[in-house]
C-alpha cells in the first residue's frame, strides 16, 4: 500500500512544479539559449535552485543544455505538444460522426489512440438510458493485443516490432479468449491488415465484443481507432459497414485522401 503524502510533502511537490513552470515560462521568452543567470533573474529563483531543477529537466528532455550554464526548451515538449495536437484535432473531427453512429446503432462508440503498448480511450458517445454497461471510461487503457483498436495499430507495425511488443508484454491474457500466442496474434494481425478492420471477440472482457476501423491523418498515418462496443449477443454485423464509412468520413475531415 502506498504511503499517503503529508501536507508538508504535498506543499513541497507543488512548489517544485511551480518552479519548473516558472523556468519553462522563462525559457519560452527567448528564441536563443539562455544563461542560468538570466533564467534565475526572470524566474525569481535562486541560482542554485534553478540549476538543480534545470538539471532534472535536462535528464527528462524537457530542457536542453547547449553548453555549461546555457539552456533552451527541449524536444520532449514538442513531442508532447504534437501528441496533444493530434488528439484534440481528431476528437474535434470525430465527435459529430460518433454521435450519428451512436444514434444509428444505440451502442457505445469509442475513440482511442495508441500510447506505447496500450490504447487510451479519449472520447465516447453513449446513452445513459440505453442500459449499456459496456463503457470504458475516457482515459481508460487496454492492451494492444486484446483490443480491436489495439490490433489496428499492431497491424501496421513491422514484424520485428510486433515480436518486440510480444517480448515486452508477454502477451498477458485476461480470460480464456485472450490471444496469448505470438503465432496466433501474427495470423490475426494479417487478417486485420487485409480486411482493414479489427475485432475483439470477448478477448478483453467476457460478454463484450468490439469492432474497430482506423482513422488516418492527411499524411496517411493511422492516428486513432473508432470502435463499437456491445454485449456479445447484441453486436450486429451490419454495423461494420457503418463503422468503416464513419471512420473514413473522419479521416477525410482530417485531410486523408486514399490512394486509388
Amino acid at each position: 500500500m502506498m504511503k499517503a503524502e503529508t501536507p508538508t510533502e504535498q506543499k513541497t511537490t507543488i512548489q517544485v512544479i511551480d518552479r519548473m513552470m516558472a523556468l519553462l515560462d522563462a525559457l519560452a521568452r527567448y528564441p536563443d539559449p539562455v544563461s542560468l543567470k538570466e533564467l534565475s533573474k526572470v524566474s525569481g529563483l535562486h541560482p542554485s535552485t534553478a540549476h538543480r531543477i534545470l538539471n532534472d529537466m535536462v535528464v527528462t528532455r524537457f530542457v536542453d543544455r547547449i553548453e555549461p550554464g546555457t539552456y533552451r526548451l527541449g524536444m520532449r515538449l514538442l513531442e508532447l505538444g504534437n501528441v496533444v495536437k493530434s488528439r484534440l484535432s481528431v476528437r474535434e473531427a470525430a465527435l459529430d460522426f460518433m454521435r450519428a453512429l451512436h444514434k444509428k446503432t444505440q451502442q457505445t462508440i469509442n475513440l482511442s489512440v495508441r500510447q506505447g503498448d496500450e490504447i487510451v480511450y479519449i472520447d465516447r458517445a453513449f446513452s445513459e438510458r440505453s442500459g449499456m454497461q459496456v463503457v470504458r471510461a475516457i482515459g481508460g487503457r487496454g492492451p494492444l493485443h486484446l483490443t480491436s483498436t489495439g490490433k489496428l495499430f499492431l497491424s501496421v507495425d513491422e514484424p520485428k516490432a510486433i515480436r518486440a511488443y510480444a517480448t515486452r508484454t508477454g502477451l498477458a491474457g485476461h480470460n480464456k479468449n485472450s490471444i496469448t500466442d505470438l503465432s496466433k496474434l501474427e495470423r490475426e494481425l494479417s487478417l486485420v491488415k487485409s480486411r482493414g478492420y479489427a475485432r475483439d471477440n470477448e478477448e478483453l472482457e467476457l460478454g463484450v465484443r468490439c469492432m474497430a476501423a482506423g482513422i488516418r491523418d492527411d499524411s496517411g498515418k493511422l492516428i486513432a481507432g473508432l470502435s463499437i462496443s456491445a454485449p456479445a449477443d447484441r453486436l450486429q454485423e451490419d454495423w461494420l459497414e457503418d463503422l468503416v464509412v464513419t471512420a473514413n468520413q473522419i479521416s477525410a475531415t482530417l485531410g486523408y485522401m486514399p490512394v486509388e
